[in-house]
């Protein structure tokens, strides 16, 4: 098992946040990973992404130009990373800022209303594991408990309040990848 993910969107969605939690879980469940993010001076508000690796194999290189799993929270983000999606691949994409839809017919898209489940959860800041969510729900590539596992411990130092959130945002993401 090999799995080449990218999250791209704007500085301050949780791209980089998406690859980060799937990287560290990863690697708790005794997988290889690698997390390489890439953003501009801008980050709040600029494009920002990241290629994460997950195997069970020692992994050559953290570079992703073809990924298996494409989370998109934006239009640029598709525009600019949905053609080099493998065939046979996912995209993940966040309908409330991704008008257009890609034409490929070789992979699935999953198109949610990321920021819209967000706002209604209570706060933006939960978009990004919305798309975690899906990520469990649609692959199992990771577990929803270790993921769990480390946000609580995460969160309980740097904002409880976001906690309960968080996790009802992954818990929705993994319906919607369970439908899909």
């Amino acid at each position: 098992m090999k799995t080449e993910l990218i999250c791209s969107g704007f500085g301050g969605q949780g791209a980089l946040t998406v690859g980060k939690f799937l990287a560290k879980a990863g690697m708790k469940e005794g997988l290889n990973v690698s997390w390489l993010p890439s953003y501009g001076p801008e980050m709040r508000g600029g494009t920002a992404n990241v290629s994460t690796v997950i195997s069970e194999k020692p992994i050559a290189s953290p570079l992703v130009s073809y990924p298996d799993i494409l989370v998109a929270l934006n239009q640029p983000s598709i525009d600019k990373f949905g053609p080099s999606i493998k065939p046979g691949g996912l995209m993940i994409a966040n309908e409330n800022m991704c008008p257009n839809k890609i034409d490929r017919n070789d992979i699935t898209c999953i198109y949610a209303p990321m920021l819209s489940i967000a706002k209604e959860i209570g706060t933006e800041k939960v978009l990004n594991m919305v798309a975690i969510g899906i990520i469990i729900g649609k692959t199992g590539l990771v577990k929803y408990e270790t993921i769990e596992a480390d946000l609580t411990t995460f969160l309980q130092k740097k904002n409880p309040a976001l906690l309960e959130g968080n996790l009802k945002a992954i818990k929705r993401g993994i319906e919607i990848g369970k439908k899909n």
